[in-house]
């Protein structure tokens, strides 16, 4: 299955061009905070397009979405799990959780879910070790995390996702 085969509404990156005006160098960073906003990523197409419409060169546009890891260039999942695997968390059981989601979304870790309906990541800190072990999902923390809690939030959201579908 092609990971970002989805119908793209160029009519969102015209309302993002349009917003900036008379388009610079230094405005790139921002379109492509502006583009992944919309989008939920970088993708190749909205890319190429930005390039012709702005004569800022592809190379660049590249150069500075894979530069920086807020950048994504793979289309991501509707929900966004964060596990931390930092000190704290580890010694209290992190692994179990990474374990569990593992094999409750099938993935590993930086992978997507083949719907798209999650994306899982593991970061070096979440910067809350009293609640470890701790996971963040779509910028909610949930902490002192166990594999049965992850279980019944990444149940809810699955049913919640596949809810929205039909």
């Amino acid at each position: 299955m092609e990971k970002n085969n989805q119908i793209l509404d160029y009519t969102l990156l015209d309302d993002i061009l349009e917003s900036i005006g008379d388009v610079t160098q230094c405005d790139l960073i921002p379109i492509l905070q502006q583009i992944q906003d919309k989008y939920g990523y970088l993708p190749r197409e909205i890319l190429t397009e930005t390039s012709k419409r702005t004569a800022i060169p592809l190379s660049d546009i590249y150069g500075v979405a894979t530069f920086y890891e807020q950048f994504h260039l793979d289309r991501r999942g509707r929900h966004i799990v964060k596990c931390c695997r930092g000190t704290a968390c580890h010694v209290k059981g992190g692994n179990e959780i990474i374990n569990t989601i593992q094999r409750m979304l099938d993935v590993e870790d930086g992978d997507t879910t083949e719907d798209f309906a999650f994306t899982f990541e593991t970061v070096a800190c979440l910067g809350a070790c009293a609640l470890a072990p701790l996971v963040v999902i779509d910028d909610v923390y949930y902490g002192k995390m166990t594999p049965n809690k992850i279980s019944e939030i990444i149940d809810e959201l699955r049913k919640a996702y596949m809810e929205k579908l039909t």
